[in-house]
């Protein structure tokens, strides 16, 4: 097993006032040659936006991109036509394909806080999809729960990849393991709120760790904790 420990003090940070991000990997201003992403996981945003703060319309092509809400109340408007608001506990996807064009607003009273990551596709220039699922917490406890795969379904998101993300919250003291595909796999652990130790490595708040070359992990909460699995191939 190899992993690398990604600190949340050590991210790219990008603040326009309405928009504060934090960059786990190169993306806009935050160039790091060491960190342009993990396997086919590319970019990977902790996203914070002010009321009536948004990404005002642009386009998307050849990239699956998902959106995992924690908080607040933000629109989603595309060229597909889909015109929906999501709120914290949602996870939705833009399978962009040939190319698509959407905005998106904070459009409630309290700051958005949402993760922003982008997948490598395994197809080029497919149809762009749009697709948006619920996963209210007070049903997760205790619970490893698939929120996105690339097998199509009606519990979760699914994308054009072969991976997989998994949002867990656990009490303290739950230990859980968890056991890769077993060829061309990554895994990406970020660590939303608490403290987990994971093969020895202790993640904070907004910490990563990066795992490769390795069949299964183990995961113990040290307080009680809500994080996010990303499986994803190394490569092609």
């Amino acid at each position: 097993m190899k992993t690398v420990l990604y600190k949340s003090e050590e991210r790219g940070i990008k603040d326009l006032g309405w928009l504060q991000s934090n960059f786990s990997f190169s993306f806009s201003s935050y160039a790091a040659p060491d960190r342009t992403g993990f396997g086919l996981l590319r970019v990977f945003n902790d996203d914070f936006v002010a009321p009536e703060g948004g990404f005002g319309l642009h386009a998307h092509a050849n990239m699956e991109i998902i959106s995992i809400m924690l908080a607040g109340s933000m629109n989603h408007i595309d060229s597909l036509g889909y015109k929906e608001v999501v709120k914290k506990d949602w996870v939705q996807i833009m399978s962009a394909g040939s190319g698509l064009r959407h905005e998106e607003h904070n459009v409630g009273e309290d700051r958005v806080n949402f993760l922003q990551i982008w997948i490598e596709p395994k197809l080029q220039n497919i149809n762009p999809r749009y697709q948006r699922r619920f996963f209210p917490e007070e049903k997760r406890k205790n619970q490893l729960v698939t929120v996105v795969s690339n097998e199509e379904g009606t519990g979760h998101c699914w994308i054009n990849q072969n991976a997989k993300l998994s949002l867990g919250y656990f009490e303290a003291g739950q230990a859980l393991s968890y056991s890769l595909k077993p060829v061309n796999k990554c895994l990406f652990v970020f660590n939303i709120s608490g403290s987990l130790d994971i093969e020895g490595n202790t993640l904070a708040q907004r910490d990563g760790l990066g795992i490769w070359d390795a069949s299964e992990i183990n995961i113990r909460c040290q307080s009680e904790s809500r994080f996010l699995l990303v499986e994803a191939p190394v490569n092609h």
